[in-house]
Formats: structure tokens, sequence, C-alpha cells
């Protein structure tokens, strides 16, 4: 480990993390909601120059969608396999005394595949410990990502739409006036995760209008089963084997959801600290760029 001092930043796109890491330890952090969405345009010289300035100026290294064609700097994609000496080869300084982090792709003829960010944290998992270097990683969120580690390196990956087609139902579809109520591990989320086993995903989807017409599901009760639809389908997807070991890079409510899905399904989840893999990975990178 070399020790040096520096800024590492993990830069979605709503929000940014920011953690200030001495010897491989972390001496002070910083969140807000200044994502990539709610940098003006031009401005990213400007934020990442207060960043430094609040930590004594010390060099940047940034992950997450601040590198990709809607962020500042297009860092590119690095096809896996890949590992953490793979990223920190291929770093993109778009100003001296600052580098980004590229993304991996998966690129074959029948499927693509694109993650930003999320790699930092897999690989660090394993390389802190957190997770074994041959696993299935699941980073569960808006574009949940499921990850197939081999021999410590991202080997295959898919993103699945889980947390996208909640919003988007809420928000637009025929059964989004019904979707009220909190979503919670409770016993409405187990129906639908249940219910998930059937894999007629759409039909089930309008069960829930018509359940509500006939009376036959509480009020309250839909946005728990329809998650729960949609946290199974994609589990029953990933988990092929009986009692099979899912690393969940979750917390909160997330990793309660994700837990009893994964469980239903006839997996075991194992919930790994996201943060923690994050700063592994992104000062492994660092020290190997050193």
């Amino acid at each position: 480990m070399s020790g040096a001092a520096f800024i590492a930043v993990d830069w979605g796109t709503t929000n940014r993390r920011a953690y200030l890491i001495e010897g491989g330890e972390v001496v002070a952090t910083e969140r807000d909601d200044m994502g990539i969405l709610s940098v003006p345009p031009g401005g990213f010289p400007a934020a990442v120059a207060g960043l430094r300035e609040r930590h004594g100026g010390l060099p940047m290294l940034l992950a997450g969608m601040v590198g990709s064609n809607r962020g500042w700097h297009d860092a590119g994609y690095v096809l896996a396999p890949a590992s953490l000496a793979d990223l920190a080869a291929r770093l993109v300084s778009p100003e001296e005394g600052v580098a980004i982090v590229p993304g991996v792709c998966r690129d074959g003829d029948e499927r693509q595949d694109v993650m930003r960010g999320e790699e930092v944290q897999l690989l660090g998992a394993v390389a802190a410990g957190l997770a074994p270097g041959d696993a299935l990683l699941c980073q569960p969120g808006t574009h949940a990502k499921w990850a197939l580690m081999k021999d410590g390196a991202l080997a295959d990956f898919i993103t699945a739409m889980t947390g996208e087609m909640f919003a988007l139902l809420k928000g637009h579809a025929l059964i989004g006036s019904e979707m009220t109520g909190e979503v919670e591990a409770d016993a409405d989320f187990r129906k639908g995760v249940e219910a998930s086993a059937d894999r007629d995903l759409l039909s089930a989807l309008f069960g829930v209008r018509a359940a509500a017409v006939l009376g036959r599901r509480a009020p309250g009760a839909a946005a728990a089963y329809v998650s729960g639809l949609l946290i199974g389908s994609d589990c029953r997807a990933r988990i092929t084997l009986p009692g099979q070991q899912v690393h969940l890079l979750a917390d909160g409510l997330l990793a309660r959801l994700y837990s009893a899905a994964i469980a239903i399904a006839g997996g075991q989840a194992v919930v790994v600290d996201s943060h923690a893999s994050f700063v592994a990975g992104i000062t492994r990178i660092w020290d190997i760029k050193a």
C-alpha cells in the first residue's frame, strides 16, 4: 500500500460521496446531492475544485457516472473479464491531479451490457475479502447488477431494470393508482415474490388491477406486492442452484427486500458492506497506479 493520501469520489447520477483516504483508511467523508444531473453545463471543474479545496488540495480519483458520456469526461469501458489492475491501467485524466476510473462492458454478439461505478464496489468486495474470488454478487438499485466473479475478476454481469420498472409502473401504468402503501419485506411483498414463480410477469401485473377492482387485495398492499413480483422475478432469473449463495452489496430496505426474495427463490443472501467495498476497490486502484 502506497499510503499516499488522496480523495476518492463515488459520483453517481443523483448523489456524490467523497472519502479522504490516508494510508488506506478513511479519515473523513462527505455526501451530498450533487450528482451529475445537478452539475450545470461546464460546471465540473469548479465542482471538483471545491471538493479538493475542502480536503487540502489532494489528488483525486473519481468513479461512477462522472466518467460517462453524460458526465464530465467519458472514461470509456474495459471489456469483461476485468480486474482492478485493468481499471488502473485505463484511468483517464481530464486535468492535472484528477483521474477517472473507466467502466466495464460486456460486448458479445447476442448480449451487450455496461456498468459504471459498480465495478469498483464489486471488485473491491473481493479485494477486501468480503466476498470470495469465485462468487455471484448482486448490487440492487434502479438498475440492479448481477456479477459473476471468477478468480477475483469481474468475469460477466447482467443488468436488470428492476427499480426503474417499479417507478415507471407506479408513475405511468394503469396499476399505478393501486400501488399505494409502504414497501417492506412483509407478507404482501412475500406474496409477490411467491407469485413471481409462475414466470408470467405481465399477466401478474395486470392482476394487480383486477384484484383491486374485485376487492381481493386490501388497500395499501399493492406497492409491496408489485415490488415482490419484480424483485422476485429478478432473483429467480439469476439463482440457478438450490441454496446458491448471493453476496449482496446493499443495506437498509434494499438489503431486506433482496435477502427475503433470494431466500424465497431458493438462494442464500450474504450481505456485504458496499461502502467498505468501494473504499477497498478505489484504494487498490490508487495503489496500483502509484
